[in-house]
């Protein structure tokens, strides 16, 4: 299996897709676009493309940032999706893969940063891929926005602060608003890159306070990840 990565910032790190597909000896290729990496020419090479999330939102220009084309990485999402390869996109991902698709993201009603309960809709409990979540999941946020929602889209999860938190767009293409990829390290990057990250958790509903973000155990939360991308790769290759 061939993982291809687009990254936009050094602190939207993959974390445990990473550590999966380490894990399973899958092959592993970047766009790091922070670093001005280009976007592949070629799709030949990727069976899985996985967006991670960023700051920016998909109307953000490269005036704005320079380093990221959201119109190239849209018509990659497109390439792939056509050509039958699954994708996954997470936060600022799972919104691109909705422009792809012709829906347009919107913000979400709560800003959300650390850790909160998500609950599977009846689509979710009957989406073999995430069923093993159960009804109730805790997992990491770090958001503004979510993604929008096509004709065929399927809403699996939501929660308290966002209403749209795990979409199925088809059987191999899902996105996350969510960030099951949060583990200490990823997410000691993102507290050093937020501003005022105690004073927001004073203000906002749904923002906790460093500690308790660094100090909980994600361990649980990537292990579900892992097996949904297992899942994945089983559909993907039959």
């Amino acid at each position: 299996m061939n993982i291809h990565f687009i990254q936009h910032e050094t602190y939207e790190a993959p974390g445990a897709y990473l550590k999966w597909a380490e894990n399973r000896n899958y092959k592993i290729s970047f766009s790091k676009v922070f670093e001005k990496d280009v976007l592949p020419d070629s799709i030949d090479f990727i069976d899985i493309l996985i967006v991670m999330g960023g700051p920016q939102s998909p109307n953000t220009t490269i005036e704005e940032c320079p380093h990221f084309n959201a119109d190239a990485e849209i018509g990659l999402i497109q390439k792939c999706i056509a050509a039958g390869k699954a994708v996954v996109g997470v936060c600022l991902g799972s919104q691109l893969i909705g422009q792809a698709l012709g829906a347009n993201f919107n913000h979400s009603p709560e800003k959300e940063i650390g850790v909160f309960p998500i609950t599977l809709t009846e689509d979710g409990k009957n989406d073999e891929k995430i069923n093993h979540f159960g009804n109730i999941l805790n997992v990491g946020h770090w958001h503004n926005d979510m993604p929008g929602l096509t004709k065929e889209s399927k809403v699996l999860a939501f929660n308290e602060g966002c209403p749209i938190q795990i979409v199925s767009y088809s059987n191999l293409v899902y996105g996350f608003q969510c960030h099951m990829e949060l583990n200490t390290e990823v997410v000691a990057l993102l507290i050093e890159s937020e501003t005022d990250l105690l004073a927001k958790s004073e203000k906002f509903k749904f923002v906790q306070d460093p500690k308790t973000i660094l100090d909980y155990d994600y361990t649980e939360m990537n292990e579900k990840l892992f097996q949904f991308l297992d899942k994945l790769v089983l559909v993907y290759k039959n």
